[in-house]
């Protein structure tokens, strides 16, 4: 299966505000800013798998890795994405547990999709 073109994953404008603060590339900054989501989503997801594993799903943990991936992926262009943890995190502050888990499983989805769209940016 194929990843759906980047443009529906990531809002161009944001992309576009990255490469002008580096308009050259010399610096690297969209690969360097790409390289610390990814760093992120590899800090933050082993967490979100033991808080998921929990008896009882720990919401405290699973509300602050929602956060966290919220701004990190809204500052890439990754507005669904964003927008999914926002309301993860909701959920996980409000202690609603009901169609949580489809929703955290949705959200892991969009990060794969998303890595693959920021992949073909570089």
């Amino acid at each position: 299966m194929t990843a759906p073109p980047s443009n529906h994953l990531l809002d161009p404008e944001a992309i576009l505000r990255l490469r002008e603060l580096d308009p050259t590339g010399e610096n690297k900054l969209l690969a360097r800013v790409v390289n610390a989501f990814s760093n992120s989503v590899d800090r933050l997801l082993p967490e979100l798998a033991l808080a998921r594993a929990a008896a009882v799903p720990d919401l405290t943990v699973i509300r602050n890795v929602t956060h966290t991936l919220k701004s990190s992926s809204a500052s890439l262009g990754a507005l669904a994405l964003s927008a999914r943890c926002t309301h993860i995190e909701a959920m996980a502050r409000d202690g609603r547990l009901e169609g949580l888990p489809e929703q955290l499983d949705a959200m892991l989805h969009d990060i794969q999709q998303v890595r693959v769209a920021l992949a073909a940016l570089l």
